[in-house]
Formats: structure tokens, sequence, C-alpha cells
């Protein structure tokens, strides 16, 4: 059931908002080359502005491929572009006039009721970094000192009359394209394209470093089953669980069902972090009883520590790192083996929890006819008396 509303509520959002990315490229591409069929509507719609909107269409389209993969990702941000971009192919679709295009009207319509329905799925916040800030003003500066420093001297370049002019010819110099349509004709317009051309190759290269650097590092971190550094970075009043094991699944499920709890695990298990990256859990492949890895994943920062794997004695050494790296913090384990209890507890654990204690405490008393619910409470508190 849960499967079926996450596809309905979610991922048909997501797969309309790329689907129709599809049809407005496949749309605006095919009343560019001229093979758009006319439909009921094209005796009202100027060629000239049914030749633009295509040109439009396939720009829009690509803008809802970005959309659409920062919806896959939850932002909110993707919400709100989706939701302008969408009108806007619906009205492009139609002035398109094609029988082509139909389909993309009553896509971007039907996907109108499940974005508005999906709005609050959508909560992942995205603030740039001031490196990201940096270089998008620098391209902005860059392209705009181009546009109006050509419109400026449109009198000394071949072929530079309006301002569309001037921001083509600045965009074919920062390309290095080149076509040679445009051309300067004095010494003036000769420096000033070369000074155009050297800032705008820079901020373009600046640009794509640092938008492209983070996703092919979060790319290989995934895929390796460790953590970005911004991740890591961002780490802070979270909960460490170190190691992997049977309880690990259980562990991680009830964080993800407390708003607001930041956590990441800690594992050699490079299968089973692949495994949880896949799942957007964060996790750092590395020794959990190595003094580096628990300081990397900011130890001194976390409000809670759980250790609770099918091996004590890696429990209890990761224990042991933990507590001498941040006397404060609360640590809770699980043992496999009852008589490993006050070893985990003198290694620095503040609670030992022994799953099949307490099974046996909870099945026993359901035997004799209590509520399951009824059968927890106080339990740790029991199983302590019995392990002491």
């Amino acid at each position: 059931m849960e499967l079926t509303r996450d596809w309905v509520t979610v991922r048909a959002s997501v797969a309309l908002t790329f689907a129709v990315a599809v049809l407005s490229i496949l749309a605006g591409l095919a009343q560019i080359g001229g093979l758009g069929v006319g439909g009921p509507l094209a005796p009202y719609v100027p060629e000239v502005v049914r030749q633009t909107v295509g040109f439009t269409g396939t720009i829009t389209g690509f803008a809802m491929f970005g959309s659409g993969f920062a919806l896959r990702n939850g932002y909110r941000v993707g919400w709100y572009s989706t939701a302008v971009l969408l009108p806007l192919t619906a009205l492009q679709g139609l002035m398109q006039a094609s029988v082509l295009s139909f389909p993309l009207v009553a896509l971007s319509v039907l996907s109108v009721p499940t974005l508005v329905i999906n709005r609050g799925r959508f909560d992942r916040s995205y603030s740039p970094s001031p490196t990201q800030l940096a270089a998008a003003a620098a391209l902005v500066t860059a392209i705009s000192y181009g546009t109006v420093g050509a419109f400026a001297l449109r009198d000394q370049f071949n072929g530079v009359e309006t301002i569309v002019d001037a921001f083509y010819f600045t965009v074919v110099t920062a390309s290095t394209v080149g076509y040679g349509d445009i051309s300067p004709a004095t010494d003036i317009a000769q420096l000033f394209a070369l000074s155009s051309l050297v800032m705008n190759v820079a901020a373009f290269a600046v640009a794509l470093g640092v938008l492209l650097t983070p996703a092919i590092e979060a790319q290989l971190s995934k895929a390796l089953g460790k953590m970005t550094d911004r991740q890591i970075d961002l780490l802070d009043d979270h909960v460490l669980v170190l190691g992997y094991g049977d309880l690990t699944e259980p562990i991680l499920e009830e964080l993800a069902a407390r708003d607001g709890v930041e956590y990441a695990v800690v594992t050699t298990d490079e299968t089973a972090a692949r495994r949880l990256a896949d799942h957007d859990v964060p996790v750092h492949t590395a020794d959990p009883s190595d003094v580096e890895p628990l300081e990397r994943v900011n130890l001194a920062g976390a409000r809670a520590v759980v250790a609770a794997t099918d091996d004590d004695a890696r429990d209890a050494l990761a224990i042991l790192t933990a507590r001498q790296l941040n006397p404060e913090v609360r640590i809770v384990a699980a043992v496999t083996q009852r008589e490993n209890v006050d070893k985990l507890r003198r290694a620095g654990a503040d609670q030992v929890i022994s799953p099949s204690t307490l099974g046996g405490h909870i099945l026993v008393d359901c035997a004799f006819g209590a509520d399951s619910k009824d059968a927890t409470e106080g339990i740790l508190e029991d199983v302590d008396l019995d392990d002491d």
C-alpha cells in the first residue's frame, strides 16, 4: 500500500514532468524543422509566431528536465519551477497550433493536479553555497559586460545593430565558436572583443566547474557508499549509528520516522554502505572503532551514538573510542550475548539492551494474557535489574 501511494503521489509527478519535458522538446524541434501538421488553430496563429514558439518550447523542455531532476530529489524549488513551466508548456503547445503539440497540451494540463496534490512532499530546501553564488555572479557579469559593451560600440562592429545582436555576439564569442558573421572593425573593438573572450571563457569554466564538481562528487560518493564532504560538514546534533547489523535497518527506519532528526552510519561493510547510499541514507565507509572516521563525522557535535551490530567485541571497541572522543555523548548499545552487557557498560555505554532478553520478557508476558504494548512498559528497568 505504501509503495502504491508513493507511486501515485510522488513518482507520478516526477514521471509526468519528464514526459512533458520530452514532448516539449520533440514538438519544438518538429515545429522548427517544418514537420508540424497544422491543427484547428493553425489559421489563427501567424507562421512567425509558430516558429518562434518552436524555439522557446525546445528551451522550455530542457528547463523542464532540470525541474524534473529537482523534483526527483524532493527540492521545493523544483516544485515552484515546475508549477511555472507547466502552464508555459501548455500555452506554447497551443501557439504551435500543430497536431503534434496537442499531446503536450493535454499532458501539461494533466500534470497540474498531481503537482498541486503533492506540494507538501517536496519539502527539501536548496541553499546555494557562496562559491556557487560567486560563480553565477561572475557569469552574469561577464555576459552583461560583453552584451552592453558590444552594443555601446556597435558602430565599430560589422553586424551589430540591436541588443540581441550584441548578446548573440557575446555568447558566440564566449563559446569560442566564432561564426564570423559579426566582427570588430576597429582596434578598440578588437581589444574589447579579446577582453570579452577572456572574461566569458573564464566565467564559463569556473561556473561549469563549480556546478558540475559537486554533482560528480555526489555520484562517485554514492557509488562508493561514502558521504560527500558537504554532507559531512552539515552534520550537527545528529545520531551516529556505528557499524551495520541485523538491527541497523529497524533503527534507521525509526530515526527516519522522527521529523527533524539527522543521522549517519559508519560501517566497514561496503556492500551495505552502497545499498544505504542508494536509499539516500548518509553513510561513511570506515572503521567505527578508529578515531579519524568518528572525528570526520563530527562525533563531538552528535546528540547520541547507537552501536547495534552482531559483533559485541567490535561494538565495545567502537563504544570505547566514541566515549574517549566525547565523554558527554549518550551511547546506547545492543548485545548479542547477555554476558557481555557489563562489558559494554564498562566500555562506556550509558544503556545496554539485550534484544533476546527483551523478546523473552514480552513473549512470556503476552503468553499470560498481557497486551503487547503493556508488556513493553517498564521492560528496560526490569531487564537492567535482572542483568545486575
